[in-house]
């Protein structure tokens, strides 16, 4: 907005400054009175473009209202497969390395815990004693998804 502005503003000053570069080149009159009333009137002319600017610049600022938007929730067949991102683990087992969402963080932050499938539910043992959760492979493969928020 302020950028159109800025460019309005130059592109006037720019056509007065070529319009009095005009009036200069021409050679010197017995009128020369001619030449002062026409930078006048250019003067006056500016001065009356720029306080209609200011007016119409203020009025638009005074009746532009900002209401805050709230999206609209997802549908709970959409909702439904997305779990949440905090409750992704990255566990250092016996075995290697595993990702899985844990059983707890996914009661606590997940309403669809129960329709979870059973198939992908895991108890892992990590340095810290037996963890329970759900395989994120697992989960990934029957179209369960990460949510991004």
């Amino acid at each position: 907005m302020t950028l159109r502005i800025h460019r309005q503003f130059i592109g006037t000053v720019a056509a007065a400054a070529i319009a009095i570069t005009g009036f200069t080149a021409v050679p010197a009159r017995a009128g020369d009175d001619e030449v002062g009333a026409a930078l006048a009137a250019l003067l006056g002319l500016a001065i009356v473009g720029a306080v209609i600017h200011e007016k119409k610049k203020d009025r638009r600022e005074r009746h532009t209202v900002h209401t805050p938007v709230h999206p609209k929730p997802l549908p709970k067949r959409v909702n439904r497969k997305l779990l949440p991102q905090k409750c992704l683990r990255s566990l250092h087992t016996d075995r290697g390395h595993r990702r899985i969402f844990g059983q707890r963080c996914l009661n606590n932050h997940y309403k669809f815990t129960r329709s979870l499938p059973a198939a992908c539910h895991r108890d892992v043992y990590t340095n810290r004693g037996w963890r329970g959760g759900y395989g994120a492979r697992c989960l990934s493969r029957h179209g369960y998804q990460l949510a991004r928020r």
